[in-house]
């Protein structure tokens, strides 16, 4: 019986969320399978991946094919590089234990560049929330500004019309004035 290792797909329509599994080959994609590796969610960033690093490898050195996105996904969680580890240990190149100290350094190193990429992306949301919260606040100072001009000119008005109101004023006592003088000098 020819096993796959391969993708089975489930979630909603545009939301996908794969499983990853060892089917026989002929079975359906999303059909019967014989053992669940590991889960795949594509919808983050960086991607989920949850995987059975010993069920894959006991798989791949009993003949299972990983298909081309599962051989990726494989070889990003260190899964190939295990086999190829123990592929040395059986052929006596390695012991047991420098296999998995080599192992072990290379995930490290590969939990470190993980941790290292989604520290970046915070960061970046961090700066492009920043960066829009100061755009937001240069709004609303433009708007505070328009809304003192638009106060301003009515004053500058209401001045305006108390020269004016002045000069009435001074025109009406004036002939005021005048009519006291002609009382006056009657």
């Amino acid at each position: 019986m020819p096993v796959r290792i391969r993708l089975q797909r489930h979630g909603r329509k545009g939301k996908p969320f794969y499983w990853i599994v060892a089917a026989d080959s002929r079975a359906k994609r999303d059909g019967k399978f014989l053992e669940k590796l590991g889960t795949y969610n594509p919808n983050t960033n960086p991607a989920q991946i949850e995987l059975d690093v010993d069920g894959s490898v006991k798989w791949l050195q009993n003949g299972a094919q990983p298909s081309e996105t599962a051989k990726r996904i494989l070889s990003y969680k260190g899964v190939l590089l295990k086999k190829h580890l123990l592929g040395g240990v059986k052929k006596g190149a390695l012991t047991q234990e420098e296999a998995e100290a080599k192992f072990e350094a290379w995930l490290e190193e590969k939990t470190g560049k993980v941790s290292e990429k989604t520290e970046g992306l915070a960061k970046a949301k961090e700066e492009a929330k920043a960066k829009a919260l100061e755009a937001e606040r240069e709004i609303s100072e433009k708007r505070k500004a328009e809304a003192v001009q638009d106060e301003a000119p009515e004053e500058e008005v209401v001045e305006e019309t108390a020269p004016e109101a002045e000069a009435e004023a001074a025109a009406e006592t004036g002939e005021e004035a005048a009519e006291e003088n002609k009382e006056a000098a009657e």
